[in-house]
């Protein structure tokens, strides 16, 4: 069968950054995130015994096996297969509608999109949990962007990883004005993927230990605050956990950089903002990119002032998003 999926990227409002189990993909803390209307993978996957080796594409480019792109589209095929019991080879087919592993969070939106389109091509009806633990096995910040609106990713306990699985804090109808604003700083691939980075980081950071176990605390306190709408306050905490995610990366060695100089003026920006009195707070996970929180009514403030950064090449403003959902225009 062959099915067509649309999943969306999510922020982490608290991060994860570090893998406890390299084999189950499950982390040393929990984190929170919000999915984002607007960044959208839309992936298509058949099954069948036509294709005499698995394809994929992604915007428009062909991967081979040799490529790390398609090990991990192959690998979440597999564990599909395998689950299914069905040995056919299979065609996925993949568009973003926003910069590819640029630091918005396409492998989340990616991972999702293809673990929900090949298990309902399998003939598969998995659970919004079994989904989320199979498409943490390609990307673990994949598992939140299963859930429709803002979401914990628990770090789980147990040793198979089953209790390590994203579930849904609140559903997007929940903060219609919660707004986050994209900053594209730049549109290449960075250097140094987020895998590669954080697995650098478990061994080298001096200060791994101080983040995780901060992170983990702040994660519990975030879910309370999302809860109950406490905005400034979830976006001190936000900001703050950023930076600690990225200070680790940065005395990982070698040092993980994601920052560029477009990075750091739109932080200052969002400071001096907070300093005349506005409610706006920026995060960034693995990448150069900017992402601002703030609500709907200061949306037009902050892209007046954004204007004046010219690293600054295009706002993007989401809003809480949907999970992943099947659409009937296929891509093949």
């Amino acid at each position: 069968m062959k099915v067509t999926v649309k999943a969306n990227a999510n922020i982490a409002l608290t991060k994860y950054w570090g893998k406890k189990d390299a084999a189950l993909k499950t982390p040393w803390n929990s984190s929170t995130s919000v999915t984002l209307d607007g960044l959208e993978t839309t992936t298509t996957v058949e099954f069948d015994k036509k294709y005499k080796k698995d394809e994929f594409v992604l915007d428009g480019k062909e991967f081979g096996p040799e490529t790390d792109e398609f090990k991990e589209v192959k690998e979440q095929l597999d564990i599909i297969r395998g689950k299914a019991k069905i040995k056919d080879n299979a065609k996925v087919v993949s568009n973003n509608n926003f910069p590819t592993a640029a630091g918005f969070a396409s492998s989340a939106s990616g991972l999702a999109a293809l673990t929900f389109a090949a298990s309902k091509a399998a003939g598969l009806n998995l659970s919004t949990k079994e989904l989320s633990i199979i498409s943490r096995m390609g990307s673990g910040s994949a598992s939140r962007s299963l859930i429709d609106g803002f979401a914990i990713w628990h770090r789980g306990s147990a040793k198979d990883g089953s209790d390590s699985f994203a579930e849904q804090i609140a559903p997007k109808e929940h903060w219609p004005e919660f707004r986050i604003l994209g900053c594209v700083i730049s549109k290449n691939a960075k250097k140094i993927k987020s895998r590669a980075g954080m697995a650098q980081s478990v061994k080298t950071s001096p200060i791994f230990e101080q983040w995780y176990t901060n992170a983990e605390k702040d994660a519990q306190a975030m879910v309370k605050l999302i809860k109950e709408k406490k905005f400034e306050e979830l976006g001190k905490l936000a900001q703050s956990n950023c930076i600690l995610m990225h200070a680790c990366a940065m005395t990982t060695q070698p040092p993980v950089i994601y920052w560029a100089p477009g990075t750091l003026e739109v932080m200052h920006k969002v400071l001096e903002m907070q300093d005349e009195g506005m409610k706006c707070y920026f995060t960034m996970d693995g990448g150069p990119q900017v992402k601002i929180i703030c609500l709907a009514s200061d949306v037009p403030k902050i892209k007046a002032a954004l204007k004046e950064i010219e690293y600054v090449h295009e706002v993007i403003e989401c809003k809480p998003g949907l999970g992943p959902r099947v659409v009937k225009e296929n891509l093949f």
